[in-house]
């Protein structure tokens, strides 16, 4: 079965955009940058919300700017081939290779693991991948930290009081400025958040 990732750039104090909306400090380097190019080449599937559906419609028209290199080509190809889900509750209509969601989000993975294929099924998106891990439905946290802090913003992980018990798969170090880690969530673990709580409490 496809696993379910979520995948994003962050701050050291755990942030994906500043308090201002801001991500400019997430410009990735080239090794960074063909890190995610090889990423969305192993990709089946990719779910969005509408804010990062629109910051990425760059991509879809990239290949027409004669100031690109190889690199950018390259991802711009991937990504307009990748099939992507967007949930929004205000667009009538997506371009590319999208189609707007036509059920909850739950349903949607459920129907693309029993479609045919390969490839792992990817959130982008904070808030997407908050509900998605309300749902226990995120198999792999990948986070790309950058060496900054912005004090504030919209949190990489979900703020909703729940344990999930995760285990390191990898860890990368890129140019000596940025790290990625890999943790799968425990296979089998209830995660209550009443777990560990003495008896009687």
């Amino acid at each position: 079965m496809r696993s379910v990732t979520y995948s994003m750039n962050v701050s050291l104090d755990g942030y994906i955009v500043g308090p201002d909306g801001s991500f400019d400090w997430t410009a990735p380097d080239e090794e960074v940058f063909r890190y995610w190019t090889d990423d969305v080449r192993e990709l089946g599937a990719h779910l969005l919300g509408r804010r990062l559906y629109e910051s990425m419609l760059y991509w879809e028209t990239a290949d027409q700017d004669p100031s690109l290199g190889a690199p950018e080509l390259e991802f711009a190809a991937l990504w307009k081939a990748l099939p992507r889900v967007v949930f929004s509750r205000t667009l009538s209509a997506v371009q590319g290779n999208a189609r707007l969601a036509s059920g909850g989000l739950a349903r949607e993975i459920e129907r693309l693991q029993a479609e045919p294929g390969e490839g792992d099924i990817a959130i982008g998106g904070a808030s997407l991948a908050a509900e998605a891990a309300a749902l226990g439905l995120i198999d792999e946290y990948r986070v790309m930290v950058y060496p900054v802090l912005v004090g504030g913003g919209s949190p990489f992980f979900p703020r909703d009081e729940r344990r999930v018990d995760l285990e390191l798969v990898e860890t990368r170090t890129f140019s000596s400025k940025f790290v990625l880690l890999r943790y799968r969530v425990r296979p089998g673990e209830a995660n209550w958040p009443w777990q560990g709580q003495p008896a009687g409490a």
